[in-house]
This record gives C-alpha cells, structure tokens and sequence, in this order.
C-alpha cells in the first residue's frame, strides 16, 4: 500500500485502537484461567450480535469461508447434491461446496448490481438440488425477497452469504438473517473487520445453531469435554479478537455512514459518466453495504491506469467467472455461457471507500475518475 497518496485498503485502519489492543492481548494472556479460544468474550460477541440482528443464533468461528462450510455440513449437503451459487464472485462459493463432495450449479447475475438472478437461479433447481446461496457483491444486497419466494417454491434450503455485508439493510431486514442461516466475515478490510481472520453463522434455526455450534469444536457440544457426537472441524473463535471487536462494536454505525457518505459522493459524481462508458452502482442506501464501491467501465484497464498515475490504489474484484477458472471449470456444463458474470469481468473495477479516508482523497478520486471520462469538461474547469 506505500506509494500511493490514496491507499485501497486503509494502512491504518485500527491505528486509533491500538493501546487498546496491547492492553487485551496482555490482559487475556497473562489471566489465570488461560482461556484463548470460546470463552467468555466470545460468548459475549455473540450474544450482542444475537441481539443486534434478532436472531435465534450466531455461532462465532474461524472464518467467513469456514461459517459457510459449517453451514452446509450441518444442512448434511454433500455427495450426490447440488447448490446454486452465482458465476461471479469468490471461490469459497463453490469451494466449500466441491469440498464436502457436492456439486457447485452456477447461476448468472443481474448486469448492473452484479448479485445472482434470482429467476435464473431457480430455473437451474433440479431434484437434486439442496440449497441456493446467493452472495451479497461489494456494494449491493442480493435480491432476498425474490430469493425467498424462489426458495420456498422449490423446497430448498437458503443461505445467504453477506460476508461483506454486516450493516446492510433490506426491507427492515438485516443482511444475514434473510435465509435459513446467513454469515459475516471479520476480516480486516470487512466493514466488521479485525486484524485477523474471522466470521460468525447467523440462524433463526436453534437446532441449526446447535450442530453448527458442535462442528465448530470438533463435535463437542461445550459442556462435556472429549465427548465427541459427530466428525467436526477446529473452527474456533480468538478470545483477544472477540474483546477486540467488542470494544470496536460502539463504532461501527459511524464507520458505515462513512463508508455510504463516500459512495453518496462517488455515485453523484459519476452517473453522469454513464453514456460515457463509466457506470457507478446504483444510488441510495436500501440494501447496500459499501464494502468495496466498484464500478462498471469499457475501458477499465485504462481507467486503472489512468487513476493509478495520480497515486490512487484500484482493485478488480474478478477477472474470471467461476465456472471459467480451473478448479472449477469441471463442474460447468459443456458450451455454457454466463455472459452478465463475463460482461462484469472485464469492466468491473474497485475504488477506495474506507472510512479512514478524507474528503480531500475521496474528492480525488472522483476527479480522477472524470478526468479520464470526461477530459474535455475537466481541462475546461
């Protein structure tokens, strides 16, 4: 990230809770019961988290990716099933599937908000098909309404992948509490980030949370030490992390008006470059997280290019669809064509948008950006 005068992730993004940290860290290792993974902080995490989003359960675990394979392994998906996931996003979408011997179903997305068609994913639903789980893309929420009737009209289960999307709003709806069960990630650069890895299941399915709650721990239920009731993983929660994210908690609501005050900016700015071959996503903050704020451009490379030269950071979230990429590529049905997931490959590009930046970067970068479309009305300001 040295470099660049506009950083995409922030260098300093827990610089302001630093003492704090040393402080925990030193409080919990030094402490007589010794306890450094699902204890007391943990459990406390997760009971305001519970709280927070009115759910029956969340279960804290080692990470976003880990959440969803807990999640499909206690919905006893694997070998013989299919999952619908979308063609454009990350490979733990289809990874956790593939790894617990299940088959990955890849559905297109809608063009502009990039997030998976929900009519497309149910016209993909066979009889062998368990679950549909749709993801929540950078800036957007996924149409859940839509995916819940789809769901409910063809009797499989719903997961909702919001790893980024903690804070996200739908229909007076929080983002992870949509389907059967939902997931956060902690990441740093999440919106709940942490310095370390981390991720949360949500659930309103008690007996769900339950064997969730078991597989976390290598099938123990939490009371009864070594007394194992099923095959699990080691998918435990830090307890320096959980107090961390305990004290950081208070700030969050701060942390995401910031992050939509910057893409408010970004998007008033930019829709006007949108005959110009640079699309911004759309307005407003109804079922919106602002992850990461990503634009659609016809000449994106140049556009990188272009803003990279004035000292701004830019990242491409992804350059291939699923179903084009090696490890997957097995499991796409001969001469199928995803062609909004490709379209969004080629042109998608990520700006800054974390809150540490000031208006003075954000302004920059917006200049920047219509600079390179409109170059003509720029040198004439």
């Amino acid at each position: 990230m040295t470099g660049y005068r506009v950083p995409f992730f922030a260098p300093d993004l827990f610089e302001a809770d630093r003492a704090v940290l040393l402080r925990l860290v030193r409080e919990i290792g030094i402490a007589p019961e010794q306890r450094f993974i699902l204890g007391e902080h943990t459990a406390r995490l997760e009971r305001l988290l519970r709280a927070e989003l009115g759910c029956a359960d969340v279960i804290a675990c080692g990470s976003g990716t880990s959440a969803l394979t807990l999640i499909l392994h206690a919905m006893d998906i694997g070998p013989g099933d299919e999952v619908v996931v979308p063609a454009f996003g990350c490979a733990p979408l289809a990874e956790t599937v593939v790894n617990l011997g299940a088959t990955p179903v890849f559905a297109d997305i809608r063009p502009h908000t990039m997030v998976v068609d929900p009519d497309e994913a149910g016209r993909l639903v066979t009889h062998r098909t368990k679950a549909i789980v749709p993801a929540h893309m950078f800036s957007v929420m996924a149409d859940m309404p839509r995916l819940r009737e789809v769901a409910r009209a063809h009797g499989v289960r719903l997961i909702e992948d919001s790893a980024v999307a903690q804070g996200g709003v739908l229909a007076g709806r929080p983002a992870g509490t949509w389907g059967d069960a939902g997931l956060f990630s902690f990441v740093q650069v999440k919106t709940f980030g942490m310095p370390g890895e981390g991720g949360v299941v949500v659930t309103g399915d008690p007996g769900l949370g339950r064997t969730v709650r078991m597989l976390r721990n290598h099938g123990q239920d939490g009371v009864n030490r070594f007394l194992h009731h099923r095959i699990g993983y080691n998918s435990r929660f830090d307890e320096i992390q959980a107090a961390f994210q305990l004290h950081r908690f208070p700030g969050l609501a701060a942390r995401l008006d910031r992050r939509a005050e910057i893409a408010a900016y970004y998007t008033g700015r930019f829709t006007p470059l949108a005959e110009r071959g640079v699309v911004p996503p759309p307005p407003g903050r109804e079922g919106r997280c602002y992850y990461v704020y990503c634009l659609l451009a016809e000449r994106r490379d140049e556009l990188a290019a272009h803003v990279g030269e004035q000292g701004i950071q830019t990242h491409v979230y992804y350059r291939r669809p699923l179903p084009h990429q090696p490890p997957f590529a097995p499991f796409a049905p001969p001469g199928a064509r995803w062609p909004h997931a490709e379209h969004a490959c080629d042109r998608i590009l990520a700006l800054p948008i974390h809150p540490n930046l000031t208006d003075e970067q954000v302004t920059g970068v917006a200049d920047a950006v219509c600079e390179f479309a409109m170059p003509r009305a720029a040198a004439a300001r």
